[in-house]
């Protein structure tokens, strides 16, 4: 099947510290791609994978699961890991919640972890009845685009497998036990009017993550895909800030 528009991944060979960049569910790299790129720009080593599944009809990520989503995304960490010194994991949505198990079971390789709206739970789409309604209805309508500002679309699919929603859920419950194991220095920005993952899933993470470095910042303007939104800049500034923190400022002294 033919990628849609934006759906590429990207890849972008910089410095010695190196970041990875995850997209959400029903989505595609295009929705975090100005993130990326932003990051590419300042001299960082940066992967934005797509996603199995992803990218290019809805048909085609009823047959993945969680475990194929978070293998490509293990995959990407430790190609950066070969060439970088450091590296620190950014994610919008279910990205988010990739990264963070990405950070629960690799410690040390991880130096840092960015999220942006990430989930923790399934809502709404009858959550508890997906174990016996995925065998009966295929899809339900889609969550892509929830952003603010006029004239911008998320590329994303119109429709929600079920199959693929109830493998989610269960990786959500399976990775709020793990979230304990997350020690590193966190960056969690979040979208007060957001209508696809509520305040109370980064309420959760912020309760459960063990990292003594945390930072929680409001992004008052964007709905949920606010890596294409009206605080878009914000995310993309204060991520490079957060990474050049802890690297040494700048972070991209480090690109040669």
């Amino acid at each position: 099947m033919p990628l849609l528009p934006g759906a590429e991944p990207f890849r972008h060979d910089g410095g010695e510290v190196g970041v990875l960049v995850c997209h959400g569910f029903t989505g595609s790299p295009q929705s975090v791609r100005p993130w990326a790129n932003y990051l590419a720009e300042r001299g960082l080593t940066v992967s934005l994978p797509l996603l199995p599944g992803h990218g290019t009809r809805w048909q085609d990520m009823a047959i993945t699961g969680w475990q194929d989503w978070y293998a490509e995304v293990d995959r990407e960490l430790w190609r950066l890991r070969e060439r970088c010194s450091r590296v620190f994991v950014c994610g919008l949505s279910m990205g988010g919640a990739l990264t963070l198990r990405l950070a629960a079971r690799h410690g040390e390789a991880v130096s840092g972890v960015v999220l942006v709206n990430p989930a923790n739970k399934v809502h709404g789409l009858a959550a508890r009845t997906l174990p016996v309604t995925r065998h009966l209805v295929r899809t339900t309508k889609g969550i892509a685009s929830d952003i603010a500002k006029p004239g911008v679309e998320e590329t994303g699919y119109d429709r929600v497998p079920l199959q693929a929603a109830h493998s989610f859920r269960g990786f959500l419950r399976k990775l709020d036990s793990e979230l304990p194991q997350v020690t590193q220095p966190l960056l969690l920005m979040r979208s007060p009017q957001d209508h696809v993952v509520p305040p109370a899933d980064s309420a959760r993470i912020l309760s459960r993550v063990s990292s003594l470095d945390v930072t929680e910042r409001l992004l008052e303007k964007s709905y949920h895909v606010a890596t294409l939104d009206h605080d878009a800049e914000t995310i993309f500034e204060q991520t490079h800030a957060f990474i050049s923190r802890l690297v040494g400022s700048p972070a991209a002294a480090s690109h040669g």
